[in-house]
Formats: C-alpha cells, sequence, structure tokens
C-alpha cells in the first residue's frame, strides 16, 4: 500500500475528489496548508499599502491505495490539478506498512 500526498491549488479540490472517485479511492482526507515552493509568494495591495505574502494558501490531500490502484490514481491527480502554472503543487508517495480499522479490527487492505 502507498500514501500518496499531493499539495493542490484549494480551488482544484472539487475536480481532484471527482478524479479520485473514478479511480476508485474510497475515501480521503484534506488539510487547509500554507507554503511557498519556486513560487516564493506573490505581493498585494491592501488600502493603497502593497505587502508581500510569504506563504501561499494551498490544500493537503492525502489518500492510501493499493498498489495496483497507484499508477492510475497518480495519473487523475496530476491530470486534474494541473494548470499549466508556477504553484501547481507536488505529489508525494510513501510506503504503508499497515492500515487497521478502528471499529473492527480489519487489516490492511480490509481497512481500506
Amino acid at each position: 500500500m502507498k500514501m500518496i500526498t499531493s499539495i493542490i491549488r484549494p480551488y482544484k479540490l472539487d475536480e481532484v475528489r471527482d478524479a479520485l472517485a473514478r479511480a476508485g479511492v474510497s475515501g480521503i482526507t484534506v488539510t487547509e496548508v500554507r507554503g511557498f515552493g519556486r513560487q516564493k509568494g506573490h505581493t498585494e495591495l491592501y488600502r493603497g499599502a502593497e505587502y508581500v505574502v510569504d506563504f501561499l494558501p494551498k490544500l493537503k490531500v492525502e489518500v492510501v491505495v493499493p498498489d495496483d490502484l497507484l499508477d492510475a490514481v497518480l495519473e487523475e491527480i496530476q491530470r486534474s490539478a494541473r494548470t499549466g502554472n508556477v504553484g501547481d503543487g507536488k505529489v508525494f508517495v510513501t510506503g504503508v506498512d499497515q492500515v487497521i480499522r478502528i471499529r473492527t479490527g480489519e487489516l490492511d487492505a480490509d481497512a481500506l
């Protein structure tokens, strides 16, 4: 099993969620986060004063999938989150050793 952590633009969430459902993902976790990469923030104007926004709002979307769904899910995330501009985000894939459903005690793929 793999955990896929995606950092995406907030307005792309609905597209990513729909794409994940099409790929067979049954559940996701979404967290509001702030950060920067190559984009390095931007300058905004408020009441005539210019100020720098160093950390941009993003969403962190986490899913755990069986190995056989990995490639399809990665393709769907990239396709649905991409705008072609700097700041589209990143996708991280990490291994998951064990999953336990607390309510039933089911393990691994059965717990997903």
